[in-house]
């Protein structure tokens, strides 16, 4: 009995024992399994968290970035704004965009500019500024944007625009053109732009003779100056078609401009009468460049190619036909500067000579840059047939200062001198320039001892 009794307490104690463990075994897998859950529960809010923070930084404009470049996004690969609603910069995807500009401001000092030469000196419009001493602060800002397409081939195509924000408020424009080719053999290029120059001047800092390169090259009563710029191009009342070819060292260009014939003169006026225009003018000009190593030359013409398309009615009310314009360019170049740029120098050597109604123009340049310094001369003759001198009298208010027949020779001296890397930046330069000129007359139509004009300029030139 008391075996029976032992073994049955032996047996209630260790159910009892059991019962007690299996109680805390439970427990402890009861807490380890709310511990989880509570660490579950915190990834799960610092998911949430990471979430809306990537979510307000994709909200927020990216402040532009100085050192990386901006990445460019191709329509045929942006995705729709579901899958990723930031924004992009989209393009074509059909070629290559190139953004840039530069920041041309002047402050200028100049004599009085009635009556000798039409030069302008500021960037507005009104060249001929009258009889008084001007301070002028003058200049533009240029935007371009180019765009170029290159196949495997070689073959190309593109396009150049290039607005312009003077500083008198105006919107202008410089270049505005579409090409297409095969590199390295021929081009064809149609808009608004200018042809080869003929008549390079080097470090041009202050000599800027009237107009647009082809528009208000003639002012009645002032000195000419040919350029061979007529049929250049760039003009504010026409376009340019323009081919051109390389063989070897050998250049071939073919211009023409098509424009209103009357925007040359300024104030539609020529040798005293009142220009009337029936039809538009086209110019031609051929020009045939070589170069080997630093040496190249030149040459060219222009003619107008259409008859009786401007002129003045005299006394007898018949149509006499002032449109008739060839001129000839000849220009050879040393630019020494291709295998030496600090030491070489550049030189330049241009006549030009214009055959056109009435009159004749002969102008002969010379100009060399060594380092920063750059000095030249240009020489004008003009030798003018007829004149009609009492209009003249009466449109010129007695400023101008060739006002008969006769021959006339105009010589200007010009200077510059360049500042670069203002500020320790590659792309701020300034620029001091200077010009003289004084016109010699074989009539006593005007007081030979007051023909002196001159001016000074400081540039402020600033790429981007």
């Amino acid at each position: 009995m008391c075996v029976k009794i032992k073994t049955l307490a032996l047996f209630v104690g260790a159910m009892l024992s059991t019962g007690a463990i299996a109680s805390t075994q439970q427990s402890a897998l009861e807490q380890r399994l709310n511990q989880l859950e509570e660490r579950l529960q915190a990834a799960e809010q610092r998911a949430s968290s990471a979430e809306a923070e990537i979510q307000q930084l994709k909200s927020k404009p990216v402040a532009p970035q100085t050192t990386a470049p901006v990445a460019v996004v191709s329509e045929q690969s942006v995705n729709s704004p579901e899958d990723n609603p930031a924004p992009k910069l989209s393009l074509t995807g059909y070629g290559d965009l190139k953004i840039y500009g530069d920041v041309e401001f002047n402050m200028d000092a100049a004599s009085r500019s009635n009556g000798l030469t039409s030069m302008r000196s500021s960037a507005n419009n009104n060249w001929a500024d009258g009889t008084n001493e001007r301070w002028d602060i003058n200049g533009r800002i240029l935007l371009g944007f180019d765009g170029y397409r290159r196949m495997q081939d070689g073959k190309f195509a593109g396009f150049s625009v290039q607005p312009l924000a003077d500083l008198t408020g105006s919107m202008n424009l410089d270049d505005a053109a579409f090409f297409f080719g095969q590199e390295n053999d021929w081009k064809i290029k149609v808009g608004r732009f200018e042809a080869y120059d003929m008549f390079p001047l080097n470090q041009d800092t202050f000599v800027e003779y009237s107009g647009n390169t082809a528009n208000d090259l003639y002012g009645d009563g002032y000195g000419y100056i040919y350029m061979m710029k007529e049929g250049r191009g760039r003009s504010d009342s026409g376009g340019s078609f323009l081919m051109s070819k390389n063989i070897d060292n050998w250049y071939f260009e073919l211009n023409t401009l098509l424009e209103d014939g009357t925007s040359l003169y300024q104030d539609m006026a020529y040798h005293g009468s009142e220009l009337v225009k029936d039809k538009n003018v086209a110019y031609i000009r051929p020009v045939v460049a070589w170069s080997d190593g630093a040496f190249s030359a030149a040459a060219a013409m222009e003619t107008q190619v259409v008859d009786n398309a401007y002129g003045y009615t005299d006394a007898n009310g018949q149509m006499v036909d002032q449109s008739s314009r060839t001129g000839y360019g000849l220009t050879m170049t040393w630019n020494g500067q291709k295998n030496d740029p600090d030491n070489g120098v550049v030189a330049n050597l241009s006549t030009a000579y214009m055959d056109a109604a009435d009159e004749t123009d002969f102008t002969a340049g010379v100009n060399a840059l060594w380092k920063r310094f750059e000095l030249g001369y240009i020489y004008a003759h003009n030798d003018i047939d007829k004149f009609n001198v009492s209009n003249l009298v009466n449109n010129c208010d007695n400023d101008c200062w060739i006002t008969d027949a006769g021959t006339y020779d105009i010589h200007t001296i010009h200077s510059s001198y360049l500042f670069p890397n203002v500020m320790g930046m590659k792309n701020f330069n300034i620029y001091l320039g200077t010009y003289v000129s004084w016109v010699n007359a074989d009539n006593n139509s005007n007081d030979n001892s007051d023909n002196t004009r001159y001016g000074g300029r400081v540039r402020f030139k600033y790429y981007f």
